[in-house]
């Protein structure tokens, strides 16, 4: 093969990659839409309740390196507020957990409402600005009936 040719197929490829790299960075600080039927119970994930007003569900394994990071921002933001828990399901020998709620990268972060349903779904590294905004709007009706 040619230099020319083997340059250019190599810049292109070197450019498709990036491309979706920044791509999935970008979705990465997102919710996703979830199954509005999915209803998590809790003693499923070895936990004894919910948060009476929601719930921030942690999916993470042993060899997660991002997942202390979350871990902390998570309790913080919980602990900030009131009647709102945070869960941290360790999926390293969970397969069963990992298969049911579709996790294909750790960290994977769950917000519940009261009742354990999912409203929004971060996979990756979720800003807290972002998690507060989808906290707030989650549990904007949790105080009323």
């Amino acid at each position: 093969m040619e230099l020319l040719p083997a340059i250019i197929v190599l810049t292109v490829l070197l450019a498709v990659t990036v491309g979706i790299g920044l791509v999935l960075r970008r979705q990465q600080n997102r919710p996703r839409a979830v199954d509005p039927r999915e209803v998590v119970e809790p003693t499923r994930l070895g936990a004894e309740r919910l948060g009476e007003r929601a719930t921030l569900l942690q999916f993470s394994t042993e060899m997660c390196g991002r997942c202390p990071g979350v871990h902390r921002t998570l309790r913080e933001i919980a602990e900030d507020r009131e009647g709102v828990l945070h869960l941290d399901v360790d999926l390293t020998h969970r397969v069963d957990i990992a298969k049911h709620f579709q996790v294909l990268q750790t960290p994977t972060t769950l917000i519940l409402d009261r009742h354990g349903v999912v409203h929004s779904r971060f996979g990756g590294t979720p800003g807290r600005q972002v998690v507060e905004m989808e906290l707030d709007r989650v549990t904007a009706g949790a105080g009323r009936g």
